[in-house]
């Protein structure tokens, strides 16, 4: 199964908090097709220059992580515009997107994103 990793599910493997149980941790540790998306990067990057998250580093230790990294297409665009108005956050909006064109599962706690046929697997 390929997985997609939302922002919060990659902050907490990267910091190996114990909310993230353990058989996620394994699953993401022993995937071969574990994604982060150029959209958490960014909304990493826009949270840190806010001053809301840390360390300075965190965007570049996400990017330089053992993860695939997934970019953004126009394609993706275009499925994020177009989804239903449930959830409003972009960065979310955006992460369905790609999970629905590239057939990934997101991995995710949000419960907004359960609306949205999109496979899932909540942590």
């Amino acid at each position: 199964m390929s997985l997609l990793l939302d922002t919060h599910v990659v902050l907490w493997w990267l910091a190996d908090e114990p909310g993230l149980a353990e058989d996620i941790k394994d699953r993401i540790d022993s995937e071969l097709d574990v994604f982060v998306s150029a959209a958490t990067t960014w909304e990493l990057t826009i949270k840190q220059a806010l001053g809301k998250i840390g360390p300075p580093d965190l965007p570049e230790r996400v990017a330089g992580s053992e993860l695939r990294e997934l970019p953004i297409t126009s394609r993706h665009a275009i499925r994020a515009g177009r989804l239903p108005p449930i959830h409003c956050d972009p960065f979310d909006r955006m992460l369905i997107a790609q999970a629905q064109c590239e057939g990934l599962t997101l991995v995710t706690r949000d419960g907004e994103i359960q609306k949205y046929d999109v496979s899932l697997l909540h942590v």
